[in-house]
């Protein structure tokens, strides 16, 4: 027998999401290393007895083969990798922002082996608990947006200076920062401290200001370029804590 088309064996992969796909199947969300996010068809795994139903589980790094040219392929197979991770609480709730984050502003079949990496390190800072999940997700929003290719800019403001620690800014999307006062063209954004926008550069949140600041920035950044539908897990971690 050939063997299928367009097969991938044994790729490192997260679970993201599921739904379910006619009457014993799932169409499984992958976030894979070297292919990027994956729809695949899981045959039976809806089934009582299915092998596979137990190895669909979110946050645990976990090796797939599947195979197929078009859009939805055919997973044929999950194994565990290693490092099993446990996330409880809060913590649980972050994971799931994370994947819908990654859901909604990830494009299908495009590689981000970086960001898969930050991915699985974040997973694991949120399984110790040793760092605040706030301070967790605002370092993990950046570094996605950054390597998705949409332009944050930090260090200069939007005419190209340097930014100052004791200046204040309004930060405008797609702009950039401009300093309250000078050459200013807009008035709405996000009003920060340059001392915010170096701490972020230097994934430094331990100052209350820059912690407060950064959320605002983020929330308004991800807000843009999600669009009008807004993120479900979002709502729900406001609900608990602010996140």
């Amino acid at each position: 027998m050939a063997a299928p088309i367009n097969r991938q064996d044994n790729q490192p992969v997260f679970v993201l999401h599921t739904y379910p796909f006619k009457e014993t199947s799932l169409v499984v969300e992958l976030f894979s290393r070297e292919f990027g996010r994956i729809a695949a068809v899981a045959k039976g795994a809806r089934r009582p007895r299915s092998v596979m139903r137990g190895m669909l589980q979110a946050f645990q790094p976990l090796q797939a083969t599947w195979s197929g040219k078009a859009e939805l392929k055919n997973l044929h197979s999950m194994e565990w990798n290693a490092g099993l991770m446990l996330l409880h609480g809060e913590a649980l709730m972050c994971g799931f922002y994370l994947n819908e984050l990654l859901l909604r502003l990830l494009p299908r079949e495009d590689s981000h082996d970086v960001l898969f990496d930050y991915y699985h390190q974040t997973l694991r800072i949120l399984a110790q608990g040793q760092v605040s999940p706030a301070t967790t997700l605002r370092r993990f929003e950046l570094r996605m947006l950054q390597e998705l290719g949409y332009a944050v800019p930090l260090e200069h403001d939007a005419y190209s200076n340097l930014i100052q620690t004791g200046q204040q800014y309004i930060y405008m999307v797609e702009q950039g920062a401009q300093p309250v006062g000078q050459y200013m063209t807009e008035a709405n954004g996000v009003q920060l401290m340059g001392k915010t926008l170096l701490d972020m550069v230097q994934d430094d949140y331990s100052d209350v200001l820059t912690q407060q600041q950064s959320k605002q920035l983020m929330r308004t950044l991800l807000a843009y370029y999600l669009g009008e539908k807004p993120l479900h897990t979002r709502q729900l971690l406001m609900d608990l804590q602010a996140l």
